[in-house]
């Protein structure tokens, strides 16, 4: 694809948790290299291989999804809720006393962070082909959790809606099954240069910033994450 950043899986470091309960594998960050401690947005995989208290992110909203394993309990101030449904993506604040309770074995988390201040995150989790346009000052990250995509960049046209939270999906027409060799009427938009597209693996990831348009056909579950300036 000729529009976004790809971020391959199988370049990420693992970085071991300072209570030894796990690993994180930062996704992607904005600004461009920024640490914890001055991120706007993070994105990052972890594998919990056992329970224990969260990190304290004071001023950061956070959004957890359970990508693999029998999930877990997470008590947020006080309050237990039971986070155990695979893609299913769970809220909560950074600023908040969080202990987690494995309920089964270790797990695959798809973790979300924002600074409440600047910026704020939508995720949700898509199943078959959509597109995704995000507006001026606003960045989209697209992840496969489970299966296989393709991303192509495509060019922006009035046949592509965009919502209030810069979500375009390509108009599509619904048909049955069809004989071999019948027209796909399900296919996202055609890349301007008319390639096959990129080809995503399991937790390989595209970044687009506001004037790109990306359409993607997954095989298996891919989380998409808008991310918008704070106040907008």
């Amino acid at each position: 694809m000729t529009a976004g950043r790809l971020f391959r899986a199988q370049d990420r470091t693992a970085t071991s948790w300072r209570n030894g309960g796990g690993v994180t594998r930062e996704v992607a960050a904005g600004p461009a290299g920024a640490g914890l401690d001055d991120f706007a947005w993070r994105v990052s995989l972890a594998d919990v291989a056992a329970g224990g208290p969260f990190s304290s992110f004071p001023g950061v909203d956070r959004v957890i999804t359970v990508v693999e394993g029998p999930g877990m309990e997470l008590t947020v101030d006080g309050t237990a809720h039971t986070v155990d449904e695979p893609y299913a993506p769970f809220p909560f604040s950074g600023d908040a006393v969080t202990e987690c309770r494995l309920l089964g074995g270790p797990l695959v988390d798809f973790n979300v962070m924002t600074r409440r201040a600047t910026t704020t995150a939508r995720v949700r989790t898509e199943r078959e082909a959509f597109s995704v346009a995000p507006e001026e000052g606003t960045e989209t990250l697209v992840i496969v959790l489970a299966g296989t995509a393709t991303a192509k960049a495509v060019d922006a046209s009035p046949a592509t809606t965009t919502d209030a939270n810069g979500d375009a999906t390509a108009p599509t027409t619904s048909t049955d099954a069809s004989p071999a060799g019948a027209a796909d009427t399900t296919a996202p938009a055609t890349a301007a240069n008319g390639t096959a597209g990129t080809a995503l693996g399991r937790y390989d990831a595209v970044l687009l910033s506001g004037g790109e348009t990306g359409a993607f056909r997954v095989d298996g579950v891919a989380a998409v994450v808008t991310l918008t300036p704070a106040g907008t």
